[in-house]
């Protein structure tokens, strides 16, 4: 089974790129971030012509998750227990959706950005990943034996190799230390990064702003954390740097697995 995460920045303005590539690349499975669509909006038809379901959390011209498989999703989970909301009315965001597929649990995962150290998204921030990390205990606790893996856009760069330089992003979100104890957590909880331990190096982001890109000044921000049945399983992993080329792409990159 071919698993593969990807923040599309607009499924409907990139579409074709990601049909496109996941029939080129014969993926089985893809948690895709920010969206951006209500569910009436979404190009499900043009990837059921390629061959792929959806499964999609969206509400409005923001975030959103999803799932494009050519396998059935199952025990479709929107939200996670006590996930927290933001703004005035503390509502939910559409950041988080699981589905199991022929077994393995899933969940595409749009963490909040937090904006600024001063900014309340950056509280929102910790306070959503404090409490996705204890919901993850409870699944890790609960059903031990069944593959899980939390993909998706973390918006953390876990080391200071993961950004092109650490002293840009002195004082700035990301790189802080509460957020680097924050995804510590999960590893804590016995998940691991499987594609770092294979791909060491390498960024998923690029911004689009100051030739990022070719002087490749990126950061990697998007990752898959499994547990020890889901690690035990993998056997390749590949970062896909090329879909940052070409005409109108996603400013990240697929992160892909492959499982036996």
């Amino acid at each position: 089974m071919r698993i593969a995460t990807w923040n599309v920045n607009s499924i409907r303005t990139r579409v074709g790129r990601v049909t496109d590539w996941l029939v080129r690349t014969n993926t089985d499975v893809l948690a895709m971030q920010e969206i951006k669509c209500k569910p009436e909006q979404f190009p499900t038809a043009a990837f059921e012509e390629a061959g792929y379901k959806i499964t999609m959390h969206g509400l409005n011209q923001w975030n959103g998750v999803a799932f494009a498989s050519r396998i059935e999703a199952q025990d479709v989970e929107v939200g996670f227990s006590e996930m927290p909301g933001f703004g005035k009315d503390m509502a939910e965001e559409a950041r988080a959706l699981g589905a199991t597929f022929d077994g393995v649990r899933l969940w595409s995962l749009y963490v909040p950005n937090g904006r600024t150290l001063d900014d309340p998204h950056y509280t929102y921030k910790l306070e959503w990943l404090d409490r996705l990390a204890a919901a993850t205990a409870e699944w890790v606790e609960h059903e031990p034996n069944q593959p899980l893996a939390l993909m998706g856009d973390f918006n953390i760069a876990p080391l200071d190799t993961d950004v092109w330089d650490i002293d840009f992003f002195a004082g700035s979100t990301h790189v802080s230390p509460a957020e680097r104890q924050a995804f510590e957590a999960f590893e804590q909880i016995g998940l691991t990064d499987v594609v770092r331990e294979r791909l060491p190096d390498g960024y998923t982001y690029w911004d689009y702003q100051q030739l990022r890109f070719p002087r490749n000044e990126g950061m990697r921000i998007d990752f898959i954390l499994g547990n020890d049945p889901f690690a035990a399983r993998v056997t390749s992993a590949q970062i896909d740097r090329n879909e940052r080329k070409g005409e109108g792409p996603s400013d990240h990159v697929p992160v892909v697995v492959d499982l036996d």
